[in-house]
């Protein structure tokens, strides 16, 4: 080829590649502020304008209170909310991780086993349709824990996202690596450990994240089902009895307790799920804005 049709390299020059560079890093400071302080506005507008309309149309507390009132409560009734929030978080999380555990268990011997998955994955999926509300009061019959029989319940609602997830992401190795795997002999270890379990992780913690506030949602039901037989649960039950007293004070700091809780746990989620992928994966990579 004549080298003098070759096309010439074009350089830009510095200034341009400077100003280009310095745009990009103000508009990615603006997404860093903005990520966090626009929710916040929201939410501050929201409880400006609640507390508001509670004033000005002199709305009862027992139709709606007062943001004010509100945090009065959570101030005045703390020693009886903290300890119903705390059995609250420790079925929570207890659920969450028996989850996990029966998940990647279960998940695993199905990918390991067509014969274990034929047998096994029509029963995950009528636990997962069930509804709570009508395995509650039948557990609360044959359990002599009104804590374990809300365990159980919680567990089985978050139990499903992780099998799922994890099956279908133990399953999703590509096709080449796997036929890599078959021409130097991997054993069935080798090929869980360093093949199917890396290409599971994001599945998982995809799962991990849905099985939380699903873990939160039957912790909190099964505690309103089992908590009217008078055990005393945690905040579901507090709430409970806080509106047949029209106490709709304590009723809406439990209520803004249990908010609270499930956007930690989906916070503490994501956080992990970060952790887990930010140096490798495409879905965690940071990518010019």
């Amino acid at each position: 080829m004549n080298p003098q049709l070759m096309p010439e390299k074009v350089s830009l020059p510095p200034t341009i590649i400077d100003a280009e560079e310095a745009a990009l890093a103000s508009r990615q400071r603006l997404y860093r502020i903005g990520r966090w302080t626009l929710p916040s506005l929201v939410l501050v507008l929201a409880i400006g304008a609640w507390q508001a309309y509670v004033t000005l149309a002199e709305v009862p507390h027992y139709i709606l209170p007062s943001p004010l009132l509100i945090a009065q409560t959570l101030l005045g009734d703390w020693n009886v909310l903290w300890p119903a929030m705390q059995i609250t978080g420790r079925l929570t999380l207890m659920a969450l991780l028996l989850a996990v555990i029966g998940g990647l268990a279960i998940a695993v011997a199905f990918t390991q086993s067509k014969w274990v998955e034929m047998s096994l994955f029509p029963y995950a999926v009528i636990l997962q349709v069930t509804p709570v509300v009508a395995i509650a009061p039948l557990l609360q019959i044959y359990m002599d824990s009104a804590f374990s029989a809300a365990l159980l319940c919680a567990w089985i609602v978050a139990f499903f996202p992780i099998l799922s997830n994890t099956a279908t992401g133990l399953k999703s190795a590509d096709h080449n690596l796997q036929d890599l795997f078959s021409i130097y002999g991997a054993t069935g270890w080798q090929r869980l450990r360093y093949l199917a379990a890396p290409s599971a992780l994001p599945y998982f913690l995809g799962g991990l994240k849905i099985a939380g506030g699903l873990a939160l949602i039957g912790a909190v039901v099964a505690e309103f089902v089992i908590g009217r037989a008078g055990t005393g649960l945690g905040l579901a039950s507090t709430l409970l009895e806080a509106s047949y007293r029209f106490n709709f004070g304590r009723l809406y700091a439990a209520l803004v307790l249990i908010s609270v809780m499930g956007v930690a746990i989906f916070a503490l989620m994501s956080l992990i799920s970060h952790f887990a992928l930010y140096r490798w994966h495409e879905s965690a990579l940071k990518r010019e804005t």
